[in-house]
């Protein structure tokens, strides 16, 4: 595999370098890649990051659920379809909420993102995924002006306000494990009681096999970035006061 093969020529290098300091930076360098390449510890990470899962039975019923987006190929254009990327399991398992009696609306907020090729909204996209499974359109919300987690909240308690829709209700917040932290501390700032109903986890139940503890896995190098991501974005957002 190709991180496999950086490793072991970094690691040659490391062997041919004569003793000097570069040799000392090139071998930190080789233990951080072995480090944040390591399966095992990447996960281990995110378990303690992300918030366990909540049943569906512990979930209360409520009127509205809220999707957070982010889940949708947005540079990908097609009119008879929505093309899913990772985080679908916000879209789905909102859907299973209102299935199971759990919600009687969901709300959709995000917009189009950063520079996307296809002219429709994520909110959009997903209200007609969901009319396509047999979802009434008079349940489904959809606000469309937000492109981050601040504005998720804040466009999201002007679209109920505008609505005519009680704001000092509670709603069900879904998004995914990781992204959970500071959404909810964005909706509790704007004045929305949120029960958060985490989804698409990243981190899976702990592994003491052989690839999970020695195979160095292009995918935790990603684990990790994105974890630094959101921790970075939960201090700056608390930073600037938007939490």
């Amino acid at each position: 595999m190709p991180l496999t093969l950086v490793i072991i020529a970094l690691l040659a290098a490391f062997y041919y370098t004569p003793k000097s300091t570069g040799k000392k930076i090139l071998g930190s360098g080789i233990v951080l890649l072995l480090l944040f390449s390591n399966p095992f510890l990447s996960n281990l990470a995110l378990l303690t990051w992300e918030p366990p899962f909540r049943s569906f039975k512990e979930i209360p019923s409520t009127e509205i659920g809220i999707v957070l987006t982010g889940m949708t190929n947005l540079n990908k254009t097609a009119s008879d379809r929505t093309f899913f990327g990772r985080g679908a399991d916000r879209i789905t398992q909102a859907l299973q909420l209102y299935r199971m009696g759990k919600i009687k609306k969901i709300l959709i907020t995000g917009g189009q993102g950063l520079n996307p090729t296809n002219a429709y909204s994520e909110a959009e996209l997903l209200q007609r995924f969901l009319i396509m499974t047999g979802m009434p359109e008079a349940d489904i919300l959809i606000e469309e002006k937000s492109l981050n987690t601040r504005e998720n909240a804040l466009f999201t308690r002007e679209f109920l306000e505008k609505k005519g829709i009680f704001t000092n209700q509670e709603f069900i917040l879904i998004t995914s494990a990781f992204h959970m932290q500071r959404a909810k501390a964005c909706f509790d700032h704007v004045g929305l009681k949120t029960v958060p109903f985490p989804v698409d986890y990243y981190s899976h139940d702990l592994k003491y096999d052989l690839p999970s503890l020695i195979y160095p896995s292009l995918r935790s190098l990603q684990t990790w970035e994105i974890l630094f991501k959101e921790i970075l974005g939960l201090l700056m957002y608390r930073a600037v006061g938007y939490i």
